[in-house]
């Protein structure tokens, strides 16, 4: 079992950026994938990006590609989400999540976070 706490949340104007942390205990952190996803009010949780445990390959949505960035440090146990280019429509919680592959759906993660929430107002 993982144990993962994200941080990094928070109020931020449509435009600006903000960049999430997860950090994770429990199991050899480069011998698993992480993923982030997200659930807004009213709406189901959604696949945000993955990345595999190497770090060698990351998969995005359509929705945030290009203005998102995943990435992590095996050497501290954390993973990151940079979000630039923020839009009233990333306002969400979001949550870190591990699994055996960098997959986009929520069935393929066993472990995750509490979640953070992102604001983004115009």
């Amino acid at each position: 079992q993982v144990q993962l706490v994200e941080s990094g949340g928070g109020l931020v104007q449509a435009g600006g950026s903000l960049r999430l942390s997860c950090a994770a205990s429990g199991r050899t952190f480069s011998s698993y994938a992480m993923g982030w996803f997200r659930q807004a009010p009213g709406k189901e949780r959604e696949f945000v990006a993955a990345i595999s445990g190497s770090g060698a390959f990351t998969r995005y949505a359509a929705s945030v590609k290009g203005r998102f960035t995943i990435s992590r440090d095996n050497a501290k146990n954390t993973v990151s989400l940079q979000m630039n280019s923020l839009k009233p429509e990333d306002t969400a919680v979001y949550y870190c999540a591990a699994s055996a592959k960098a997959a986009d759906t929520m069935s393929a993660y066993d472990d995750w976070g509490q979640g953070t929430q992102v604001t983004v107002y115009s």
